[in-house]
C-alpha cells in the first residue's frame, strides 16, 4: 500500500508517570501511542484537507493540508488539553472551519463534560464562538455546546446549529423569561448573527434536517412522572407539509424498542433508522406524509443492522452495514458499491473501505482504508480522473510492524452454545503452549469487530495469544444474545468469557500456568468477577477504568439525570452482591493490576478504589495506578505507554 512518510506528531515520554524512559516497552512506544489522525475532513472544493492530530503531552493540534500545494500541513491553531481538547472541525467553506473544543472537569466532588463550538479561518484567524454563554441572569445551564445538524451545503459560511437557550431573570426583578432549553438557529459563522428556525422547547434533545436547510425530526424527552428524571424514553415528531409537528413514535432505548431515527432522506420523504426486527434490529424507512407506510431497508437474520453509511456534505445516506465475522456493506448506490468493492480488490484485497468524506458534488472523496493488520491510511479518490493519492496514516509507527492477522472464531460454552469471537497469534511461533490472554469487551452493550486493534496487536506483540470473546449479553446478536444485559444477566457472560480462557487451554495454545484476562470498563468488571467466579483459571487480572461494585454503580448515579434508568440497567436482588467482584475480593487468588482516570465520567474511579481496598483487606495482591486528568477511555500517549509497559511487566510468561 502506497504511504505517506510524513511524521509530525511530537509524544510526551512515559517519564511523565513514573517510568524512565529507558524502561519503557519498545513496543509499548510503538502501540500506545494516540492516533496521529483525531478527525478529518474534506473542504467543499475538494483541495483542502483539515485533521486533528495530539500534540505533546496533553495538547491537540488542527492543521490544514492544500493538496493543490503538496502534501506540508500548516497548524491553524491547538489546545492545552488542560482541559479542553480538540474534538472535531468541518469546512464550512472553502476557507473557514467550525469546530469543537470539549473536555472534562470536576467541581463540587462532580465531573462534568463540557463543549464550545466556533468558527475559525483556514489560516486561523476571526475566530468566532457558536455555542451561546451564560451570564448574570441566567437560571438554567447547559454545559454541553449544542450540534451542527445541517452544513447548508449550498450557503457560504452559515451553519444550522443546536444551541441551549438557558431560563432567565429579569435582574432586579421577579421577571423570568421561560422560554427556554434547545433550540434550532442559523448561523452565520463570520458575524455571528443567528436567526431562529426551531424555538426553544424546554423538553427537546435531538433534531434532524434533510442536509438541505430543512428541519424535519424534533425528539421530546419524556420525564419520569413529575420528577426530572429521565424515563428512558423519547418521543420523536415529524414536521409535515403544513409545517405542523406531528407524532412519529417512541423509542423506549431503556428496554431496546421503538424506532430510532438517524436521517431524512428528501428525495423519499421519508426517515431512516433502527428498530426491532424479528429479534434483531434492522434499518427501516418512514414515510412522512402522514402514511405510516415502512418499508425493511436492510435486515439480516444472524446480528444486528447497526451502521449507517453516509456520504457528502449532505450526509446523504448511501447504505447500511453489519458485522458477522467482518463488516458488510450494503449500498443502495451502485456507483459507491463498484468502487469500494474496486478499492479493496486494489488495497490487497482485505481492506474495510469507508468513505469519510466528499467533497460537495462529490466528485472527491475522502477514504479511509484499514484492516486486521493495517491501522488504516487516508485516501483522497478523483472519480473523474479515477486516480487515488494516499494522504496519511492513522499510526505512522505502527504501519512499520509485522502485525498478526485477526482469525474470526467459535468455540463452545459449558452448555453447547458456539460464541463467537476472535483469535490473535503471534507471528513465527507454534500456536501451541503460548502465554494467553481472554480480553472481553466493554458495554457490555458493544461487541468486538474484525479489524486493527491496538491493545490486542501489543499484547500479541509480546508472545501472548489473545483471545477476544462475543460473550452473551454483547450487543450485536440480537434480543436472544443480548438477554437481560451483561450485568443482571452476568452469569452467563463471566461463564461464557471463562469458557474463552478453558477452550485455548483445550486447544494446547494457551499453558495453563500463563493464562491472564485483561479487559477494559466492562471488560475490567468481566475480568476481576471471572477471577472470583473461577479463581484457579486466571493467573493474573489488568482491569482498567473497571465497574467492581454494583451497588456503588447505582448510587453514584443517584444525583443523574439518568438514574432511575441506570438502576434498572444494574437491577435488585442477589445479584447485586453476588456479581459484585469488590464484595467477593476474598475469592480471587490472581494478583490484580488496577488502572483509572480520575475524570473518568463513565466509571467513577471509586470503584477501582473500593476495588482496591477490598482486596487488600483480603490480604489479596493489588497494585493500583491512577492518572490525574484523565478520563474513562486515557486518551493520551503517555499514560497509554505507561499504561502497556506496566502490563507486559505484570503478566505471566
Amino acid at each position: 500500500m502506497f504511504r505517506n512518510s510524513l511524521v509530525f506528531v511530537s509524544l510526551a515520554t512515559s517519564t511523565a508517570f513514573g517510568i524512565p524512559a529507558a524502561l519503557a516497552n519498545e513496543k509499548a512506544e510503538i502501540f500506545g501511542a494516540m492516533p496521529a489522525i483525531r478527525d478529518i475532513s474534506l473542504s467543499p472544493d475538494g483541495t483542502k484537507i483539515a485533521f486533528i492530530s495530539p500534540g505533546p503531552g496533553k495538547m491537540s493540534d488542527l492543521y490544514t493540508i492544500d493538496l493543490a500545494k503538496g502534501d506540508t500541513p500548516t497548524r491553524v491553531m491547538s489546545s492545552s488539553g488542560e482541559p479542553e481538547n480538540l474534538q472535531w472541525c468541518g469546512w464550512v467553506s472553502n476557507a473557514r472551519l467550525a469546530c469543537r473544543l470539549g473536555g472534562l472537569k470536576e467541581q463540587a466532588g462532580e465531573i462534568y463534560g463540557f463543549g464550545t463550538i466556533f468558527a475559525i479561518d483556514s489560516n486561523g484567524e476571526n475566530a468566532r464562538q457558536l455555542t451561546l454563554e451564560k451570564d448574570a441572569n441566567t437560571l438554567t445551564y447547559s454545559l454541553g455546546s449544542g450540534d451542527i445538524i445541517d452544513w447548508l451545503p449550498d450557503e457560504q459560511n452559515a451553519v444550522l446549529m443546536s444551541r441551549y437557550h438557558p431560563e432567565q431573570s429579569s435582574n432586579g426583578t421577579r421577571i423570568v423569561n421561560r422560554n427556554f432549553g434547545w433550540a434550532v438557529e442559523r448561523i452565520d459563522t463570520i458575524t455571528g448573527k443567528a436567526k431562529f428556525v426551531e424555538r426553544p422547547a424546554d423538553e427537546a434533545i435531538e433534531y434532524i434536517s434533510d442536509g438541505e436547510g430543512n428541519v424535519r425530526i424534533k425528539g421530546m424527552r419524556t420525564k419520569l412522572g413529575a420528577t426530572e428524571r429521565d424515563s428512558g424514553r423519547i418521543k420523536y415528531y415529524y414536521m409535515n407539509e403544513k409545517d405542523d409537528w406531528v407524532e412519529l413514535g417512541q423509542l423506549d432505548y431503556a428496554n431496546r424498542s421503538g424506532f430510532n431515527p438517524y436521517a431524512v432522506d428528501k428525495t423519499r420523504n421519508a426517515v431512516f433508522g433502527f428498530a426491532p426486527f424479528k429479534g434483531r434490529q434492522a434499518l427501516i424507512s418512514l414515510k412522512l406524509d402522514g402514511s405510516g407506510e415502512q418499508e425493511i431497508l436492510v435486515a439480516n437474520d444472524q446480528v444486528d443492522v447497526d451502521g449507517l453509511i453516509r456520504i457528502g456534505r449532505k450526509n446523504r445516506v448511501v447504505g447500511a452495514s453489519y458485522a458477522i465475522e467482518k463488516r458488510e456493506a450494503i449500498y443502495f448506490d451502485e456507483g459507491l458499491e463498484k468502487l469500494a468493492t474496486g478499492l479493496a480488490n486494489a488495497l490487497g484485497g482485505e481492506s474495510a473501505i469507508n468513505f469519510s468524506d466528499s467533497s460537495q458534488d462529490e466528485s472527491k472523496l475522502l477514504i479511509w482504508a484499514g484492516s486486521d493488520i493495517d491501522p488504516g491510511q487516508y485516501f483522497l479518490f478523483d472519480r473523474g480522473t479515477k486516480q487515488l493519492r494516499p494522504l496519511l496514516g492513522v499510526r505512522p509507527k505502527v504501519e512499520t510492524q509485522n502485525l498478526a492477522t485477526v482469525k474470526p472464531i467459535t468455540f463452545p460454552a459449558a452448555d453447547g452454545t458456539q460464541i463467537p469471537g476472535y483469535l490473535t497469534l503471534p507471528k513465527g511461533v507454534e500456536p501451541k503452549n503460548l502465554p494467553a490472554i481472554v480480553i472481553p469487551h466493554g458495554g457490555p452493550e458493544s461487541r468486538d469487530e474484525w479489524g486493527f486493534d491496538w491493545l490486542a496487536q501489543f499484547f500479541v506483540s509480546q508472545g501472548y495469544a489473545v483471545l477476544q470473546p462475543n460473550f452473551r449479553g454483547s450487543a450485536g446478536y440480537g434480543d436472544d444474545w443480548f438477554l437481560e444485559n451483561g450485568y443482571k444477566s452476568w452469569k452467563v457472560a463471566i461463564g461464557d468469557v471463562s469458557d474463552g480462557g478453558r477452550w485455548l487451554i483445550n486447544q494446547g495454545i494457551a499453558k495453563p500456568e500463563a493464562l491472564s484476562i485483561v479487559g477494559w470498563s466492562y471488560g475490567g468488571y468481566a475480568a476481576l468477577q471471572s477471577a472470583a467466579t473461577y479463581p484457579d483459571l486466571f493467573k493474573a487480572v489488568i482491569a482498567i477504568a473497571p465497574v467492581t461494585d454494583l451497588a456503588l454503580k447505582k448510587n453514584s448515579n443517584n444525583n443523574n439525570y439518568s438514574s432511575v434508568v441506570e438502576d434498572d440497567r444494574v437491577g435488585s436482588g442477589p445479584h447485586v452482591r453476588e456479581g459484585s467482584p469488590a464484595q467477593n475480593a476474598d475469592r480471587i487468588k490472581a494478583p490484580v493490576l488496577l488502572f483509572h482516570g480520575d475524570l473518568d465520567q463513565n466509571v467513577l474511579i471509586n470503584q477501582s478504589k473500593m476495588m482496591e481496598d477490598k482486596l487488600k483487606d483480603a490480604g489479596k495482591a493489588v497494585t493500583f495506578i491512577e492518572y490525574k486528568g484523565l478520563e474513562h477511555s486515557l486518551q493520551n500517549s503517555a499514560s497509554r505507554i505507561d499504561m502497556l509497559t506496566r502490563s507486559a511487566a505484570f503478566l505471566p510468561k
